[in-house]
């Protein structure tokens, strides 16, 4: 999958671990949106980014284009080799993550278990019904 669309759901960063460089976006299931699934959006190896706390409309996770790529390396001193790990968050805002291969899991928030759906001390897929993906 080339990138990640999640539609209108409200995203909010819940974690950021600095000595695992780590990052976590979550969508709850709300009744203001009319959605019954949790999303979790997961960027492992974050050397850089520039985040909101919130995105109201969604989330459009994606590589960057060469020209955003070009704006951000000048404005950041990215190095080259970054462009092929920098990854854009929302349309037109200017979110961007330099990291790993972003990975998203979505489950309906009555059958899962309320802990993180990025639990990986336990197996994967679960026993309830789930998607997931890996933008890229």
């Amino acid at each position: 999958m080339t990138e990640y669309v999640s539609g209108r759901r409200l995203f909010r960063v819940v974690q950021f671990q600095p000595s695992h460089r780590q990052l976590m976006l979550w969508s709850e299931a709300l009744a203001v949106d009319e959605t019954t699934t949790r999303v979790e959006v997961w960027i492992a190896h974050v050397e850089l980014m520039f985040l909101k706390p919130y995105y109201r409309d969604g989330l459009h996770v994606r590589r960057a284009t060469a020209a955003e790529f070009a704006e951000l390396r000048e404005r950041h001193g990215l190095a080259e080799k970054d462009a092929e790990w920098t990854w854009m968050l929302a349309p037109d805002d200017g979110s961007f993550v330099v990291g790993g291969q972003p990975s998203w899991r979505e489950a309906e928030y009555a059958l899962m278990d309320r802990e993180s759906l990025f639990d990986f001390s336990k197996p994967w897929p679960p026993a309830y019904p789930a998607q997931w993906g890996e933008v890229g």
